[in-house]
Parts: C-alpha cells; sequence; structure tokens
C-alpha cells in the first residue's frame, strides 16, 4: 500500500460574486472535491478551461483560503474547515511548491533570475554563507537546462520556455517534496513542450517528487501521469489509472475528452469516432441542479436534475459519479 502524501476531502471553495443577504452570489469554482495522491506519483487533472482545475492546486496549498473540506499533508492535518484547524503554513511552502502557468507573469521583472530563485532560500534560510547560496542557486539553474551566465539577466532577456525553467529552478530551490504543475506548458510552443514535460519527469526521478499536473491537454496528461482525474463545473466526474482511464472510461464526459485527441494514424483516426457535446459550458455562477453535467450529456433525464450523482467506485480503484453508467457503457 503506498503512502500518501496529500489528501482533500470534501474541498470547496466558493468566490463572491456580487449582491447582498439573500441576493448574495457565488462561484463555486471547486465544489466538494475529494481525492490523494501518493508519494512519488503524478495525479494530473484535465478538464475545460474554467472547470476549477487551476483553483484546486491553489486551494490545495492554501494560496486562497478553503471555505470548506479538509486538507492533510503526510498524515497531519494542515486544515480542517468544521473543527477549524488552520495551521501556520510557513513550514509546509518549503515542502509544497507551484510552478505557475504563465511564465511572463509569475516572474519579477524588476528581480534577476539569481534573486528570484534566491528568494526562498532566503526566507526559509537555507543557505549559512553568500558563497553557500550561489552555488545553490547555480546547482539550481543547472538542473533545469541554464548556466551560471542567464543568473544576472532579468527575465525580459529569456523565451517562454526558458523563463519556465526559471519558474521551475524557484520551485525546486527550496527542495520540496510536492510540486502543483499548473499548467506549466500551455503558454509555450510546441517544439518546447516535450522539452519542459521530459525534464519534469527527470526531476522527479532524481528528487522523488510528487506532482498535481494540472492541463486541458489530455494526451499530454496521459503521457505524464500515473492517474487521472476529470474535472467539470467544479466536480470531480472521473478518477483512475492513466490507462484505465484512457481505453475503459466510464463517464461521458471523459469519453468526449478522449475522443478529441489526435491520432497521428490516419487509419486509425478515421475510425475513432469523435462525440461532439452539444451546447456550452453553464455558468459557475448560476449552475444546473443535479448533474452540472446534465444540460450536455445525451443520456440526461429527470433524476438527473433532481439528485447530485454520488462518487462511487466502478472498479478497483476507478472512480465515477454519473446517474447513468450502465448506459453508458
Amino acid at each position: 500500500m503506498a503512502d500518501k502524501l496529500i489528501e482533500i476531502e470534501h474541498l470547496k471553495q466558493y468566490f463572491p460574486a456580487g449582491g447582498f443577504g439573500k441576493n448574495k452570489k457565488v462561484v463555486k469554482a471547486v465544489d466538494d472535491v475529494s481525492f490523494f495522491i501518493n508519494k512519488g506519483e503524478t495525479l494530473g487533472l484535465v478538464g475545460e478551461s474554467g472547470c476549477g482545475k487551476t483553483t484546486t492546486g491553489r486551494t490545495l496549498l492554501r494560496l486562497h483560503e478553503p471555505t470548506g473540506g479538509k486538507i492533510t499533508y503526510d498524515g497531519n492535518v494542515i486544515f480542517d474547515y468544521d473543527k477549524k484547524i488552520k495551521v501556520d503554513m510557513l513550514p509546509y511552502r518549503r515542502k509544497m511548491q507551484i510552478v505557475f502557468q504563465d511564465p511572463y507573469a509569475s516572474l519579477d521583472p524588476r528581480m534577476t533570475v539569481s534573486d528570484i530563485v534566491g528568494e526562498a532560500i532566503d526566507i526559509h534560510k537555507l543557505a549559512s554563507s553568500k558563497q553557500e547560496r550561489n552555488e545553490m542557486i547555480l546547482e539550481m539553474l543547472r538542473r533545469v537546462g541554464l548556466n551560471s551566465d542567464h543568473a544576472n539577466r532579468y527575465p525580459h532577456e529569456f523565451s517562454g520556455g526558458q523563463r519556465q525553467r526559471v519558474g521551475i529552478a524557484r520551485a525546486l530551490a527550496v527542495n520540496p517534496e510536492f510540486i502543483v504543475c499548473d499548467e506549466p506548458i500551455s503558454a509555450l510552443d510546441v517544439s518546447i513542450q516535450a522539452q519542459v514535460v521530459n525534464m519534469f519527469e527527470d526531476l522527479q526521478e532524481q528528487f522523488g517528487l510528487t506532482y498535481l499536473f494540472i492541463a486541458h491537454d489530455l494526451s499530454v496528461v496521459k503521457h505524464i501521469s500515473n492517474r487521472i482525474g476529470v474535472m467539470y463545473l467544479g466536480r470531480l466526474v472521473e478518477l483512475a489509472d492513466s490507462y484505465e482511464l484512457t481505453f475503459h472510461s466510464v463517464h461521458p464526459y471523459t469519453k468526449s475528452l478522449i475522443s478529441a485527441i489526435p491520432i497521428a494514424d490516419p487509419i486509425t483516426s478515421r475510425k475513432n469516432k469523435r462525440i461532439v457535446l452539444s451546447g456550452d459550458v453553464p455558468s459557475p455562477m448560476n449552475p444546473p441542479s443535479g448533474c452540472t453535467f446534465r444540460t450536455r450529456c445525451p443520456y440526461a433525464d429527470e433524476r438527473c436534475a433532481k439528485e447530485v450523482p454520488q462518487w462511487q467506485e466502478v472498479s478497483k480503484g476507478h472512480f465515477a459519479a454519473c446517474h447513468h453508467l450502465d448506459k453508458v457503457n
């Protein structure tokens, strides 16, 4: 039995969206999400833009204070809304890091690369001397494919791929155990994406890292992830082993996503039937009653409008939330 490094239970993140009293509106960005990540594992999180993937990652790190639920890190409860537990996060910031989506917005343009990578080393007092600090910074840059010449340059002097490498070096500087990779390749050229994904895999092997890898490109996620979770409008709809989810998915939304993955072989591609969903994603300010996917689901009926589908184990380690799993498969 693998050790769980991080576990979230019934996590909620609601953002105020205007109004007062009874007319107060909220956006349910993350609504009752539960999963765990084992040590040394990569859990992929996929879904359409605006489904709550990034908010889940940030809330998990308590960059947003959760509206509800429980977060456990390596056996220690760091947040529990019901029991009013809010642990000081500074010691955990060393263990839990994030690589942001936008390499242009996430680096301070007024700081050199050396200062960007060295900032966390200074905050956590990891270097005993200036020389040791410089050696640690240069070692981190070397690990991500940069060299000492890059240390004294500013972010605007780098390409998008190089900036993302700086962001990864910054995350690695404090020797973390867990990293949230928030769409780390979506802003990069396709030619650079494979290099960065391979680098993540190499770093995981070297440092024994655990990843939450957030992306909307399922073909990338299935390559790097051990297990994959699929989100739709703030909720998890399916979670399974990477191979199991790709070839034996049970939720109609997951099936639609998988059918959209490009296939290099033209003969196989022609045989592959594309499942096109009708309509648009509903507003998270006014989600549909019952199952949030019902407005776009070909199997929806009255029950779907009334009841929220229960999160259930379909087979060992394979979970889904749908009233009509027998019809879909």
